[in-house]
């Protein structure tokens, strides 16, 4: 990256400890895993247990596949940390450094991290599900890693995690309405509380890429442009169980048809981001930038009049098994 970009970030410092850093919650403040959880050191351990077992009980087979492939998602976690670590910016060299963004990154994934630890305690005690395979499948994913396309340019790299966020608290608020629907109020809860967590995680990138529309718009409207071409890839894009080479597309599938995450949520984000960083507002940009204005501002538009073709196809997709839920059909 240019070295006159290098210095916007570094002029954005003081800026972020003030205003980013404090979105952090302190370790001591935090919820943990364990604060939903069956207590294995209290006597009535297996009674709780059994109580949790006949939570899960109604949840249906496609609600189950979201929740699985949510934690295979939150559990590939060192892909993240190490993609943000490779950004021109938010690279921790010593791995203690501490830059505003350093230890943003090191405190953001500590608080994620608890994310998919909660989530699959919670399915292997209900025994709805195959563990082994959901871990197989959090094994290859990590090993996989991913391609964002946003390089190592910060720019591109925080209006990925802005749209990636949000995307995740729409996902697991939706998942909370569904799962309370057969009954299960305290994983309703869990993916309720995940949600606040992916929020206030969304505010931070957000405001991150607010700061860049003021202080540098032309290049930060062009990032955007970038990203929206190329379309976001959620970060669990490249999963594999050992058997379904579509794995990802068939999630996918399911999530739409079920109301988890679709591609209407997906134009939903999109427009959030524009009205929100004040796109069509944009002033002093050149021809390019004006260009990439124009594109970012049309393509909801574009997009829903395809997508809403595209849904009722989604609805009427066959049946296929899927090796989380024991090979059972969906």
């Amino acid at each position: 990256m240019p070295p006159e970009k290098v210095e916007i970030f570094k002029h954005m410092e003081d800026w972020a400890s003030e205003n980013i850093l404090t979105l952090l919650k302190p370790v001591e403040k935090s919820w943990q895993p364990q604060d939903f959880l069956p207590d294995p050191a209290s006597n009535g351990f297996l009674e709780q247990v059994k109580e949790l077992r006949a939570r899960t009980m109604e949840i249906p087979d496609d609600i189950l596949i979201i929740l699985a492939a949510s934690i295979v998602t939150e559990e590939a976690l060192p892909t993240y940390q190490s993609r943000v670590n490779a950004s021109d910016v938010f690279c921790d060299e010593t791995g203690i450094d501490s830059t505003p963004w350093a230890i943003w990154t090191r405190s953001w994934s500590a608080e994620e991290n608890r994310h998919g630890d909660l989530l699959n305690k919670y399915l292997y005690l209900s025994g709805r599900v195959d563990t082994r395979q959901i871990e197989k499948t959090i094994q290859y994913l990590i090993g996989s890693g991913m391609d964002l396309g946003t390089g190592t340019n910060p720019y591109l790299g925080l209006i990925y995690t802005s749209f990636q966020e949000r995307a995740t608290f729409v996902s697991h608020s939706n998942t909370a309405r569904l799962v309370k629907k057969h009954g299960d109020i305290k994983l309703a809860q869990i993916c309720g509380t995940i949600a606040a967590d992916e929020k206030r995680h969304e505010s931070a990138y957000t405001k991150i890429v607010e700061k860049l529309f003021e202080l540098d718009p032309n290049e930060t409207i062009m990032a955007f442009a970038d990203v929206m071409r190329r379309k976001i890839s959620m970060p669990g894009h490249l999963m594999y169980d050992g058997y379904d080479q579509n794995l990802f597309v068939n999630v996918s599938t399911i999530s739409s048809r079920i109301g988890a995450y679709s591609a209407l949520d997906y134009i939903d984000v999109m427009e959030h981001f524009v009205n929100k960083w004040k796109v069509e507002k944009l002033t002093g940009l050149t021809s390019d930038g004006k260009k990439a204005q124009d594109f970012v501002c049309g393509l909801s538009q574009r997009m829903r009049k395809v997508e809403g073709r595209n849904e009722k196809k989604v609805k009427e997709m066959q049946t296929i098994p899927f090796s989380w839920i024991f090979g059972r059909k969906v």
